[in-house]
């Protein structure tokens, strides 16, 4: 389970995009950095098979599984272009059979091939083309069923694998959760027309008058539950009906204030794993990418502090890497 919104634009222009990672703890996570002229190539079923190759014209910072920074879930790229691999189960997602024709990405492999050849959502689409995806198990036990959201500062899109391939689809809420896919969940949104920020006025009903008992009452029948498509109500009225940001800043901390409402703490979702054990899906980290200023902010459960990364700055010489999360204390001592 997890969320992805882009927040909205700044009254400066700043566009920000906000991501919460929400899954049983048993993924090592850390950062990742993928400098300019990375060398890719595709996984394959066994070595020595063929696939794609490619080389990244864009930097990419990110957050990455296994200790591989290869393998990012979510990232920005020095062109403004950020990627994010949302969970799509429950028969939502369909990859291709591995090909050997020289074509073929995993799934992992999806968002740093993107990030690292395209600066736009346009050369996305067009790079999406050319290629097949299979399904490939990084050393989970099985092989994830993904979507890939996209966003520029312009527009938003999902990548979708469907039965009859890959389905590209302009996202203009610039919301996603998880399954089903979609245009389900733009649907959906029809039937809460009518949410507001406002309070009802008092009626005079059957001669008794009725008044709201205090505020909030205009977001009645709001999902409140952690599924996907409630998920998916919720993002996009609170991005909606929230106050337009002022500056750039203003908009990362709109976007942070969002995402503590999707924060899962340990025991209230329980999951059972193929050996039996019962595991409490979690947080386990939330992300934001500006794609004006280019930078990428996250913050994980063991430390609320935000750590932000300026993505131009970045020394990519050093080349690539995974650098672990910060371990520091989540308090900060102070005396009055």
């Amino acid at each position: 389970m997890c969320t992805n919104f882009k927040m909205k634009q700044a009254k400066d222009g700043s566009v920000v995009v906000g991501r919460s990672m929400e899954f049983p703890g048993l993924i090592d996570w850390s950062l990742a950095v993928v400098p300019p002229g990375t060398e890719g190539r595709g996984r394959t079923p066994k070595a020595g098979q063929r696939s794609k190759t490619w080389t990244t014209t864009h930097g990419i910072v990110g957050i990455c599984a296994l200790g591989d920074p290869l393998l990012v879930n979510d990232g920005i790229n020095t062109a403004g272009l950020s990627a994010h691999g949302l969970y799509m189960p429950n028969g939502f997602c369909t990859y291709a059979e591995f090909a050997g024709d020289g074509n073929d990405l995993s799934e992992e492999d999806l968002i740093t091939f993107l990030l690292g050849t395209c600066a736009t959502l346009d050369e996305v689409k067009e790079a999406v083309q050319s290629i097949s995806v299979w399904g490939w198990d990084p050393g989970v036990g099985f092989v994830p069923p993904l979507h890939i959201l996209m966003h520029s500062e312009e527009g938003s899109l999902a990548i979708e694998f469907h039965p009859d391939g890959i389905h590209v689809v302009d996202n203009p809420t610039g919301v996603g959760t998880n399954a089903p896919y979609l245009d389900w969940h733009l649907t959906n949104l029809n039937n809460y027309v009518g949410l507001s920020p406002d309070v009802a006025p008092g009626e005079d009903v059957l001669g008794v008058r009725l008044s709201q008992f205090g505020q909030g009452g205009g977001l009645m029948g709001l999902p409140g539950d952690y599924t996907g498509p409630s998920r998916f109500v919720r993002a996009a009225a609170f991005v909606a009906l929230s106050e337009q940001p002022v500056d750039s800043q203003g908009a990362e901390l709109q976007t942070m204030h969002v995402l503590n409402a999707f924060d899962i703490p340990a025991g209230i979702i329980e999951e059972s794993l193929p050996d039996g054990r019962r595991v409490p899906e979690i947080t386990d980290w939330v992300a934001i990418s500006n794609l004006s200023d280019k930078r990428y902010i996250y913050r994980t459960p063991s430390d609320p502090r935000l750590y932000s990364i300026d993505v131009a700055t970045v020394d990519y010489s050093q080349g690539l890497r995974h650098v672990p999360f910060t371990t520091a204390s989540p308090y900060v001592e102070m005396t009055v």
